[in-house]
């Protein structure tokens, strides 16, 4: 039930169908799968799970913003999330903000690589992140225990963030770029942070 729910929510279902049609695109020959096209889809990835701790840390936990359209995206993507991390419908990325992003995403693989072949690896790579990610964080916010002792630690560290200090501890699928970045600390070493519902008390 956990897993077919995940699918029901935000733009889960299309994001993984954008990835089965670039694999069909490859195994077609449409475009082109040679063995730099694996180095590609991993280094999609791991574009993707860095971008998910910037992103995270410097956009999603930006200060408020006074233009009002800017304020209720903030408020949309991450603010309210924090407020009622239970709630689903906060929980996954909208598909108005995925699709747009991921397209961004296309275009500067494009302009970098000037070759569809390697662009749709690359873009494979980091949708098939995004994905991951949204598992991982879709199963720390539900009644689930991950079946790892990796998957239980992740989501435990993630609830760090939510309910301990919301300064720390940003990485969702892994702590690798909170270790590189200096965000990340021994629970208990730190003081409980009194605005990790609303990040930014008016």
């Amino acid at each position: 039930m956990t897993f077919v729910s995940f699918w029901r929510h935000g733009s889960n279902t299309v994001l993984l169908l954008g990835a089965l049609a670039l694999v069909v695109l490859f195994a077609t020959h449409v475009l082109a799968f040679a063995p730099a096209s694996v180095l590609a889809l991993v280094i999609g990835a791991l574009v993707f799970f860095i971008s998910e701790y910037t992103t995270h840390r410097f956009l999603l936990h930006a200060a408020p913003q006074k233009n009002a359209f800017v304020l209720r995206l903030q408020h949309r993507l991450h603010y309210d999330h924090h407020v009622d991390p239970a709630r689903l419908d906060l929980l996954f990325l909208p598909l108005w903000f995925a699709l747009p992003v991921a397209a961004l995403t296309l275009a500067i693989y494009f302009a970098v690589t000037r070759d569809w072949s390697t662009s749709g690896a690359l873009l494979l790579g980091s949708v098939l992140g995004l994905v991951w990610y949204e598992w991982v964080h879709y199963v720390a916010h539900i009644p689930y225990v991950p079946k790892t002792p990796f998957g239980r630690w992740m989501k435990k560290y993630h609830l760090w963030h939510h309910f301990k200090n919301e300064r720390l501890w940003f990485g969702v699928t892994n702590p690798s770029m909170d270790v590189a970045w200096r965000t990340y600390a021994r629970v208990d070493d730190v003081e409980r942070s009194g605005t990790t519902r609303v990040l930014f008390p008016k």
